[in-house]
Protein backbone atom coordinates (compact mmCIF):
# COMPACT_ATOMS: atom_id res chain seq x y z
CA UNK A 1 0.00 0.00 0.00
CA UNK A 2 1.32 3.44 -0.93
CA UNK A 3 0.28 6.94 0.16
CA UNK A 4 0.60 9.72 -2.42
CA UNK A 5 0.18 13.29 -1.18
CA UNK A 6 1.49 16.83 -1.56
CA UNK A 7 1.15 20.34 -0.06
CA UNK A 8 3.51 19.72 2.86
CA UNK A 9 3.36 23.34 4.04
CA UNK A 10 -0.34 23.22 4.99
CA UNK A 11 -1.69 22.42 8.46
CA UNK A 12 -2.24 18.78 9.39
CA UNK A 13 -5.98 17.98 9.52
CA UNK A 14 -5.93 14.17 9.85
CA UNK A 15 -3.12 12.28 11.60
CA UNK A 16 -2.67 8.50 11.50
CA UNK A 17 -0.41 7.65 14.44
CA UNK A 18 0.87 4.04 14.57
CA UNK A 19 -2.54 2.68 13.60
CA UNK A 20 -3.18 -1.07 13.68
CA UNK A 21 -6.50 -2.85 13.14
CA UNK A 22 -7.37 -6.48 13.92
CA UNK A 23 -10.53 -8.21 12.71
CA UNK A 24 -11.97 -11.21 14.53
CA UNK A 25 -12.06 -14.43 12.52
CA UNK A 26 -12.83 -18.08 13.43
CA UNK A 27 -9.07 -18.65 13.42
CA UNK A 28 -8.44 -15.71 15.72
CA UNK A 29 -7.51 -12.04 15.21
CA UNK A 30 -6.44 -11.08 11.67
CA UNK A 31 -4.31 -7.94 11.35
CA UNK A 32 -5.36 -5.83 8.38
CA UNK A 33 -3.35 -2.71 9.25
CA UNK A 34 -0.03 -2.68 11.05
CA UNK A 35 1.56 0.45 12.52
CA UNK A 36 0.41 2.87 9.81
CA UNK A 37 1.47 6.52 10.22
CA UNK A 38 0.94 9.47 7.86
CA UNK A 39 -0.71 12.89 7.77
CA UNK A 40 -3.36 14.47 5.56
CA UNK A 41 -2.97 18.23 5.33
CA UNK A 42 -5.49 20.95 4.65
CA UNK A 43 -6.47 21.06 0.98
CA UNK A 44 -4.50 17.94 0.05
CA UNK A 45 -5.69 15.30 -2.38
CA UNK A 46 -4.29 12.10 -0.84
CA UNK A 47 -4.44 8.81 -2.75
CA UNK A 48 -4.17 5.50 -0.89
CA UNK A 49 -3.01 3.01 -3.51
CA UNK A 50 -2.63 -0.74 -3.22
CA UNK A 51 -4.04 -4.15 -4.19
CA UNK A 52 -7.40 -5.46 -3.02
CA UNK A 53 -7.37 -6.62 0.60
CA UNK A 54 -4.39 -4.54 1.81
CA UNK A 55 -6.47 -2.41 4.22
CA UNK A 56 -7.16 0.73 2.14
CA UNK A 57 -10.90 0.81 2.80
CA UNK A 58 -10.30 0.17 6.51
CA UNK A 59 -8.19 3.35 6.65
CA UNK A 60 -11.02 5.34 5.08
CA UNK A 61 -13.61 3.77 7.38
CA UNK A 62 -11.57 4.88 10.40
CA UNK A 63 -11.63 8.47 9.16
CA UNK A 64 -15.34 8.13 8.39
CA UNK A 65 -15.94 7.00 11.96
CA UNK A 66 -17.21 3.54 11.02
CA UNK A 67 -14.23 1.55 12.38
CA UNK A 68 -12.07 2.00 15.48
CA UNK A 69 -8.34 1.32 15.54
CA UNK A 70 -7.19 -1.63 17.62
CA UNK A 71 -3.93 0.17 18.41
CA UNK A 72 -2.74 3.72 17.83
CA UNK A 73 -5.07 6.58 17.01
CA UNK A 74 -6.43 8.76 14.24
CA UNK A 75 -6.80 12.44 15.07
CA UNK A 76 -9.02 14.93 13.28
CA UNK A 77 -7.83 18.47 14.00
CA UNK A 78 -6.04 17.09 17.05
CA UNK A 79 -9.04 15.19 18.45
CA UNK A 80 -9.71 11.43 18.31
CA UNK A 81 -12.35 10.37 15.78
CA UNK A 82 -15.22 8.83 17.75
CA UNK A 83 -17.85 8.40 15.02
CA UNK A 84 -19.29 9.75 11.74
CA UNK A 85 -19.84 13.47 11.35
CA UNK A 86 -21.23 16.00 8.87
CA UNK A 87 -17.72 17.34 8.26
CA UNK A 88 -16.87 14.12 6.34
CA UNK A 89 -18.67 13.17 3.14
CA UNK A 90 -18.29 9.56 1.95
CA UNK A 91 -18.61 8.27 -1.61
CA UNK A 92 -18.65 4.50 -2.04
CA UNK A 93 -17.89 2.40 -5.10
CA UNK A 94 -21.49 1.15 -5.16
CA UNK A 95 -22.80 4.70 -5.84
CA UNK A 96 -24.75 4.88 -2.55
CA UNK A 97 -27.81 6.72 -3.87
CA UNK A 98 -31.41 6.10 -2.80
CA UNK A 99 -33.26 4.31 -5.64
CA UNK A 100 -36.68 5.53 -4.45
CA UNK A 101 -35.69 9.21 -4.67
CA UNK A 102 -35.23 11.33 -7.79
CA UNK A 103 -31.96 13.06 -8.65
CA UNK A 104 -33.18 16.26 -7.02
CA UNK A 105 -34.50 14.47 -3.94
CA UNK A 106 -31.24 12.53 -3.50
CA UNK A 107 -29.21 15.74 -3.45
CA UNK A 108 -31.69 17.48 -1.14
CA UNK A 109 -31.81 14.56 1.30
CA UNK A 110 -28.83 15.52 3.47
CA UNK A 111 -29.97 19.14 3.60
CA UNK A 112 -33.10 18.05 5.46
CA UNK A 113 -31.23 16.28 8.25
CA UNK A 114 -30.62 18.12 11.53
CA UNK A 115 -26.82 18.09 11.11
CA UNK A 116 -26.96 19.91 7.76
CA UNK A 117 -30.46 21.42 7.68
CA UNK A 118 -30.85 24.34 5.28
CA UNK A 119 -33.76 26.69 4.69
CA UNK A 120 -35.93 25.79 1.71
CA UNK A 121 -34.58 28.55 -0.52
CA UNK A 122 -30.97 27.75 0.36
CA UNK A 123 -31.56 24.02 -0.16
CA UNK A 124 -32.98 24.71 -3.63
CA UNK A 125 -30.00 26.92 -4.53
CA UNK A 126 -27.48 24.31 -3.35
CA UNK A 127 -29.30 21.51 -5.16
CA UNK A 128 -29.49 23.45 -8.42
CA UNK A 129 -25.82 24.35 -8.14
CA UNK A 130 -24.57 20.80 -7.80
CA UNK A 131 -26.94 19.42 -10.38
CA UNK A 132 -25.48 21.96 -12.80
CA UNK A 133 -21.87 21.20 -11.80
CA UNK A 134 -22.42 17.48 -12.38
CA UNK A 135 -24.41 17.87 -15.59
CA UNK A 136 -27.60 16.48 -14.05
CA UNK A 137 -30.00 19.41 -14.40
CA UNK A 138 -31.91 17.82 -17.28
CA UNK A 139 -32.39 14.67 -15.18
CA UNK A 140 -33.65 16.31 -11.98
CA UNK A 141 -36.90 14.31 -11.97
CA UNK A 142 -35.35 10.97 -12.98
CA UNK A 143 -34.81 8.03 -10.65
CA UNK A 144 -31.34 6.41 -10.39
CA UNK A 145 -32.47 3.35 -12.36
CA UNK A 146 -32.89 5.62 -15.38
CA UNK A 147 -29.30 6.92 -15.15
CA UNK A 148 -26.06 5.50 -16.52
CA UNK A 149 -23.33 4.33 -14.15
CA UNK A 150 -21.36 7.53 -14.64
CA UNK A 151 -24.43 9.66 -13.96
CA UNK A 152 -25.25 7.73 -10.79
CA UNK A 153 -21.70 8.33 -9.58
CA UNK A 154 -21.99 12.03 -10.41
CA UNK A 155 -25.21 12.02 -8.37
CA UNK A 156 -23.40 10.40 -5.42
CA UNK A 157 -20.69 13.08 -5.61
CA UNK A 158 -23.27 15.86 -5.86
CA UNK A 159 -25.13 14.54 -2.82
CA UNK A 160 -21.92 14.31 -0.80
CA UNK A 161 -20.90 17.83 -1.83
CA UNK A 162 -24.31 19.37 -1.14
CA UNK A 163 -23.91 19.05 2.64
CA UNK A 164 -20.63 20.99 2.37
CA UNK A 165 -18.26 18.59 4.14
CA UNK A 166 -14.72 19.71 4.83
CA UNK A 167 -13.40 16.27 3.91
CA UNK A 168 -14.34 14.04 1.01
CA UNK A 169 -13.67 10.31 1.46
CA UNK A 170 -13.86 8.31 -1.77
CA UNK A 171 -13.60 4.52 -1.94
CA UNK A 172 -12.85 3.37 -5.51
CA UNK A 173 -15.52 5.79 -6.75
CA UNK A 174 -14.94 5.02 -10.44
CA UNK A 175 -13.86 1.39 -10.19
CA UNK A 176 -17.02 -0.01 -11.79
CA UNK A 177 -16.98 2.38 -14.77
CA UNK A 178 -15.58 1.78 -18.23
CA UNK A 179 -12.22 3.37 -19.04
CA UNK A 180 -13.64 6.29 -21.06
CA UNK A 181 -16.27 7.20 -18.47
CA UNK A 182 -13.75 6.79 -15.64
CA UNK A 183 -11.33 9.20 -17.30
CA UNK A 184 -14.07 11.77 -17.86
CA UNK A 185 -15.24 11.43 -14.24
CA UNK A 186 -11.71 11.87 -12.91
CA UNK A 187 -11.29 15.06 -14.93
CA UNK A 188 -14.66 16.35 -13.72
CA UNK A 189 -13.77 15.57 -10.11
CA UNK A 190 -10.51 17.50 -10.34
CA UNK A 191 -12.33 20.49 -11.86
CA UNK A 192 -14.92 20.51 -9.07
CA UNK A 193 -12.28 20.07 -6.36
CA UNK A 194 -10.35 23.01 -7.75
CA UNK A 195 -13.45 25.16 -7.38
CA UNK A 196 -14.49 23.81 -3.97
CA UNK A 197 -11.11 23.42 -2.23
CA UNK A 198 -11.89 20.21 -0.33
CA UNK A 199 -9.46 17.92 1.48
CA UNK A 200 -9.74 14.53 -0.21
CA UNK A 201 -8.81 10.96 0.68
CA UNK A 202 -9.09 8.69 -2.36
CA UNK A 203 -8.89 4.90 -2.16
CA UNK A 204 -7.78 3.23 -5.39
CA UNK A 205 -6.02 0.20 -6.81
CA UNK A 206 -5.54 1.78 -10.24
CA UNK A 207 -2.99 -0.47 -12.07
CA UNK A 208 -1.96 2.49 -14.23
CA UNK A 209 -0.31 4.09 -11.19
CA UNK A 210 1.55 0.87 -10.41
CA UNK A 211 2.73 0.64 -14.02
CA UNK A 212 3.93 4.26 -14.01
CA UNK A 213 5.71 3.79 -10.69
CA UNK A 214 7.47 0.71 -12.04
CA UNK A 215 8.45 2.57 -15.21
CA UNK A 216 9.85 5.53 -13.27
CA UNK A 217 11.77 3.20 -10.95
CA UNK A 218 13.32 1.44 -13.95
CA UNK A 219 14.38 4.77 -15.47
CA UNK A 220 15.94 5.91 -12.18
CA UNK A 221 17.80 2.62 -11.74
CA UNK A 222 19.08 2.75 -15.33
CA UNK A 223 20.39 6.25 -14.75
CA UNK A 224 21.98 5.15 -11.48
CA UNK A 225 23.66 2.22 -13.21
CA UNK A 226 24.92 4.48 -16.00
CA UNK A 227 26.44 6.88 -13.47
CA UNK A 228 28.06 3.97 -11.62
CA UNK A 229 29.66 2.75 -14.85
CA UNK A 230 31.01 6.22 -15.61
CA UNK A 231 32.47 6.76 -12.12
CA UNK A 232 35.70 4.67 -12.65
CA UNK A 233 36.33 6.34 -16.01
CA UNK A 234 36.04 9.81 -14.53
CA UNK A 235 38.34 8.81 -11.66
CA UNK A 236 40.95 7.47 -14.11
CA UNK A 237 40.86 10.72 -16.09
CA UNK A 238 41.31 12.76 -12.95
CA UNK A 239 44.28 10.64 -11.93
CA UNK A 240 45.88 10.95 -15.36
CA UNK A 241 45.72 14.72 -15.23
CA UNK A 242 47.80 14.98 -12.09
Amino acid sequence: MSVVAANKSAAVRICFDQVSVDFDTPQGPMRVLDQVSFDIRDGEFVSIIGPSGCGKTTLMNIVGGFVQATEGQVLLDGQPIKGPGPDRGVIFQEYGVFPWLTVRQNIEFGLKLDANRAHAAEAREITERYMALMGLTDFAGHFPKHLSGGMRQRLAIARAYAVRPEFLLMDEPFGALDAQTRSAMQDLLLQVLQREGKTVMLITQDPRFAALRSQIRDIVMQEYAAQARQAPTLADRAGAGR
